[in-house]
């Protein structure tokens, strides 16, 4: 009889509790959210594409009136990116943003975005994939129940190395780190350099030890690994600059009034435009902090430029034989 007194007890101060909640969030105006949404990011709490995703976040609470909360998971927490990518088709994750790299098995098509040398510069990216193109290739997951929502910067990668490299011929013969993809293995070979895969934590430690000669990534990635130390050369060559997209589960869309999917994709677009700027600032602080360190930077002249996509024609024809009429149209946009 007693525990059937506490536990009377006990479940009366729950209730209390609810309801002081509930009269706090109307006396605050603050309505309870409908739709609760999980949004899956790889990187930690003050990367650029987190902070973007938080940003986004708020603005589709406020943009919804509270209506729909937007749950950011950082630091992988819901899984590697393939893996997100399989619950966000099922619904089990409602948002991600993840690499195009990623979104290939998907939709064969992206493998243009991924093609070396396809961009003058980053402005010729952002013209592309803002324009009709870019929206385009959003469309191309929604087979694979997903919606492309915008497009984030991840940065150009670029060779640095242990010795200078300043020309084609410069690369001919060395190791070179590459990722765990065949046609960037592929790339290097075209460029007269040997590919090496190694883990991304390896690096470092194969830098330092001769195992390679040099490696490729972005500015921050290169200065946050401290690559800096061991391979304080860098050729500003630009080879690849691969995007990344916010995906939005198609199952999620359906259950969603049409009114907060459009808020949804507008926000995210907007946030897109937030996202490009906090990665701008961090790749221009990583270089300079790099440039600090004693890392020698050297520019590739527009004719030696021509000799790496020229020799990088091989790529297009392997990866991308059916789609070289929309290359061309990306380069022609360039132009």
């Amino acid at each position: 009889m007693k525990r059937g007194w506490l536990l009377l007890a006990v479940l009366l101060l729950m209730a209390g509790a609810v309801g002081t909640a509930a009269f706090c969030a109307q006396r605050s105006g603050t309505p309870a959210p409908v739709y609760l949404l999980r949004y899956a990011e790889n990187q930690p709490a003050d990367y650029p594409t987190t902070q973007s995703a938080y940003y986004f976040a708020e603005l589709v609470a406020e943009r919804t009136e509270g209506a729909v909360k937007i749950t950011v998971y950082p630091d992988g927490v819901l899984g590697d990116e393939s893996s997100v990518i399989r619950q966000v088709q099922f619904g089990g994750i409602d948002l991600a943003r993840v690499s195009i790299a990623q979104l290939i098995t998907h939709s064969e098509a992206l493998s243009v975005l991924t093609m070396p040398y396809l961009y003058r510069d980053n402005a010729h990216m952002w013209t592309v994939l803002d324009g009709s193109i870019g929206d385009r290739f959003l469309e191309e997951i929604e087979s694979a129940g997903l919606l492309g929502l915008s497009w984030y910067d991840a940065g150009e990668r670029n060779f640095y190395t242990q010795e200078p490299i300043a020309a084609l011929d410069d690369l001919r013969g060395r190791v070179i780190r590459v990722q765990e993809a065949d046609y960037m293995s592929d790339m290097v070979r075209v460029l007269g350099a040997v590919p090496k895969s190694i883990p991304y934590n390896e690096v470092y430690s194969s830098l330092s030890m001769g195992a390679v000669d040099g490696a490729e990534n972005n500015w921050p990635s290169y200065e946050a690994a401290l690559h800096y130390r061991v391979a304080p050369y860098v050729l500003l060559d630009g080879h690849v600059r691969i995007p990344e997209m916010q995906i939005l589960s198609a199952e999620t869309a359906s259950d969603l009034p049409a009114e907060y999917v459009k808020v949804i994709q507008e926000c995210a677009r907007e946030s897109a435009r937030y996202e490009r700027r906090l990665w701008n600032e961090r790749e221009q602080s990583a270089r300079q902090r790099c440039i600090d360190s004693g890392v020698t930077v050297t520019a590739l002249s527009d004719a030696e430029r021509e000799k790496f996509r020229s020799a990088c024609q091989p790529i297009y024809e392997k990866y991308a034989a059916e789609y070289l009429d929309v290359i061309a149209e990306i380069q022609a946009a360039g132009e």
